[in-house]
């Protein structure tokens, strides 16, 4: 498609055509990069910042500090030793699960 600028007043009109292929929605910002007298017109994307709350960042940032800690199994030497402590593990939580039931 090719549209003509018409004069200096006016910013530059996006046809709606090409707005809907690119998905862009009216707020949207855009950047504008020049390169050899070719205009790549990029979407600006939100960053991870304001995509929540505050309120919602403190919930999410205080679920992944009390997942740093824990709980951490190993390092294990071979994967061996990793199946070795599974298999101990599953052993244990069958066996106190059969205690408290009755």
């Amino acid at each position: 498609m090719t549209v003509t600028v018409k004069n200096n007043t006016t910013d530059l009109v996006v046809p709606s055509s090409i707005r809907r292929r690119a998905g862009l929605k009216v707020g949207d910002q855009v950047e504008f990069k020049v390169s050899g007298g070719i205009i790549n017109i990029i979407p600006k994307l939100p960053s991870a910042d304001d995509e929540y709350t505050p309120a919602q960042r403190r919930v999410i940032d205080a679920q992944l500090d009390e997942a740093a800690k824990g709980p951490y199994y190993g390092p294990f030497e071979t994967a061996d030793a990793a199946i070795k402590f599974l298999h101990r593990e599953i052993r244990k939580r069958k066996s106190s699960k059969a205690k408290t039931t009755k």
